[in-house]
């Protein structure tokens, strides 16, 4: 192909990328609120555990619409991950030799699969053991201890009875306590549902913790917290692919790699340390330890796979040749 002819292929493989995302954006935008609630449902688990508001802030008009429209887009972006790197690779391949095809059919799933068990491992894991240490850490920094006193004779304290869900049937003026929520609940009169029924009027104010310091997070901060952690893990879970590349074009061996196996120890402990978001050691042992089993595994894979055996016995046809570029592959029809 010509200048001209790269350019247009270019041309039409992102239109392609455009056109398929488009669908996909529209549902993500639709789904929006529904990934927002799932990104912030650790936080708010962690917040509730500790007796506090599960509640976030927005402090501005516009931050929890930019907050939902930042999180349609980036789920536009992974979920269309495949079709763009389809397009891609639909540029590339016809310059390629078949062999050469072979290593990128190894690579490519196996990023994928680990992408997605480094973000899911930074949910189900990290996230919710990081929070945990932060938000109890945040309310016991600096509690006052409240002094208690006998009741003077002649004052009774109301007792509203603690349960752990609002009641089905409340009538107006009646008060309880949420447990579920930490709210004290009230009853200010019926209200009709979507299906025309009436339903009671609840209303609630939040009851939290004596803290000296409140921990109300924004939204958008804990939002970019959380795209943060997963590109951080998604990326730190590509060890065994670093590995494989570099065993792949010879700057090491499986036999180097074992050697080596203390220093790469310390680095993942380095790693675990600067890409966890608390400073305890048990946050930084939940991301070392699989960043280090990583690393094994892809020596073993390095093992199992070498470059020749990935290249196939075409290679060695290849080489015998003497082939100069991918026009000489009968596999390949492109520059």
């Amino acid at each position: 192909m010509g200048l001209g002819e790269h350019l247009e292929e270019l041309r039409r493989r992102l239109l392609w990328c455009i056109v398929g995302l488009v669908p996909i954006f529209v549902g993500a935008l639709l789904l929006g609120d529904r990934l927002l609630d799932l990104m912030i449902r650790p936080v708010l688990r962690a917040l509730r555990e500790e007796g506090l508001p599960a509640t976030l802030q927005a402090t501005g008009v516009l931050e929890t619409f930019m907050a939902w429209f930042k999180v349609s887009l980036i789920a536009t972006v992974v979920v269309g991950g495949p079709w763009i790197l389809y397009q891609v690779w639909k540029f590339v391949a016809p310059g390629l030799y078949s062999n050469e095809r072979r290593f990128a059919y190894v690579l490519a799933p196996l990023s994928a699969v680990l992408t997605v068990a480094g973000i899911t491992f930074m949910y189900w894991v990290m996230l919710p053991a990081g929070l945990a240490f932060l938000v109890h850490f945040g309310n016991d920094l600096g509690a006052e201890k409240i002094e208690t006193a006998p009741v003077p004779e002649g004052v009774v304290i109301p007792m509203w009875p603690v349960l752990k869900a609002d009641p089905t049937d409340a009538r107006p003026g009646q008060v309880w306590i949420n447990e579920t929520v930490h709210e004290i609940r009230v009853c200010v009169g019926t209200v009709t549902d979507p299906s025309g029924k009436q339903v009671p009027d609840i209303r609630g104010a939040v009851i939290t913790r004596q803290a000296t310091i409140a921990q109300q997070y924004r939204v958008r901060e804990y939002v970019d917290l959380f795209f943060g952690l997963a590109l951080a893990f998604a990326v730190a879970f590509q060890l065994p692919v670093v590995v494989l590349l570099l065993g792949w074009i010879g700057i090491v061996t499986p036999k180097g790699l074992g050697t080596y196996r203390k220093h790469a120890f310390f680095l993942c402990a380095v790693v675990g340390a600067v890409l966890t978001p608390t400073p305890d050691p048990l946050s930084m042992t939940l991301l070392m330890v699989p960043m280090y089993l990583l690393y094994e595994a892809g020596i073993i894979l390095l093992r199992l796979l070498p470059a020749s055996r990935v290249a196939g016995a075409r290679a060695e046809a290849n080489a015998a040749q003497g082939d100069a570029g991918p026009a000489n592959d009968a596999d390949s029809h492109g520059p």
